[in-house]
């Protein structure tokens, strides 16, 4: 029908130009973005429509449809701020309540979870778990993450051997081919040819943010689920919003998602390929936005990254009565 296919153009076109303009501000004043898109979302506009939402704060659409401001607000209280006091006294972090995601793996997903599990076999010693799919890896980094220390070794020194173990496991799962390819087509790094220039960068070349946000969601499925390329909070090209992270929904643990994941993905990317990397998790929506080209924040510094540890996070519970074991979850 001609008049529904008219409807469904001007549609998109209204979509298109809307988000455009909610680029451009994002572009020039992030905290007026913020606010425009705590305004339009979710009752005007669907989360997953924003260019970005790292720092838009979760409503639930039932409470912000009935245009009641107070009940809104109360949502918002109610879903971002920790209440709950722990064992030892110290606050922590609500767990997420939204409803969970079903995963449906594809073939190759199903085929790199395989070989990453046997690279972090390989990468810890020998961790393993019986326990099939995300849940066992996840149960070999928790097993790993929580085990007894030899004397005179700290859990602050065990958090960098949990970096080191992930990055080594990724550099595996990208076999010795495609770190160097990167490095020189993606990040600009000149190759050692025997020259005055070799290891130095000229890069990361224009495209190399976008393009491996492009590239991200269809070899990274198998750890964090679907994802989609949105734009940076800096409005440019190169941002990947996971909908909802398998990694940190399947485990409920802010230590596993800072060590194994946040973390050493971000060394990694800068280290082993030359490229910056933020990768900000959202610990109510279990969202995360992942920004190629921008350099990180300190996790201590960062004010967005809440301190404490999740409510229902079974790590906790192993590791109660041991000491400095803080620096796992920050």
């Amino acid at each position: 029908d001609s008049k529904l296919y008219l409807s469904q153009l001007r549609q998109q076109a209204h979509e298109f130009g809307r988000y455009q303009l909610l680029v451009k501000l994002l572009k020039s004043d992030y905290d007026a973005y913020v606010k425009t898109a705590e305004f339009l979302s979710p009752s005007r506009i669907p989360r997953g429509e924003l260019p970005n939402a790292q720092d838009v704060v979760y409503v639930p659409f039932t409470a912000a449809g009935n245009n009641e401001e107070e009940d809104a607000t109360e949502a918002t209280v109610d879903l971002n701020v920790a209440t709950v006091t722990g064992e030892d006294g110290q606050p922590l972090v609500a767990d997420c309540t939204l409803e969970e995601l079903t995963y449906n793996d594809s073939p190759l997903d199903k085929l790199l979870l395989s070989i990453f599990r046997n690279l972090v076999t390989t990468h810890t010693g020998g961790v393993t778990s019986d326990i099939p799919g995300i849940k066992g890896l996840l149960a070999q980094g928790r097993q790993y993450m929580t085990m007894e220390l030899p004397e005179g070794v700290t859990y602050e020194d065990h958090t960098k051997a949990q970096h080191t173990m992930v990055k080594n496991t990724l550099g595996g799962l990208m076999t010795p081919v495609l770190p160097p390819f990167y490095r020189i087509f993606m990040s600009g790094i000149v190759p050692k040819l025997g020259t005055d220039y070799d290891g130095k960068q000229i890069g990361p070349w224009f495209y190399a943010p976008w393009l491996t946000s492009i590239v991200t969601p269809t070899f990274f499925g198998f750890l964090v689920g679907p994802s989609k390329p949105n734009r940076r909070s800096d409005g440019q090209r190169g941002g990947l919003i996971v909908e909802k992270c398998k990694f940190l929904q399947e485990s409920g643990c802010k230590g596993l998602c800072l060590h194994q994941c946040k973390l050493p993905a971000q060394e990694f990317f800068k280290e082993e390929l030359g490229l910056s990397l933020t990768v900000k998790p959202n610990f109510v929506t279990q969202e995360c936005q992942w920004s190629f080209g921008e350099e990180p924040v300190d996790v201590a510094e960062d004010d967005s990254f809440p301190k404490g540890c999740l409510v229902g996070c079974d790590s906790r519970k192993v590791m109660a009565g041991r000491k400095s074991t803080d620096v796992l979850c920050m």
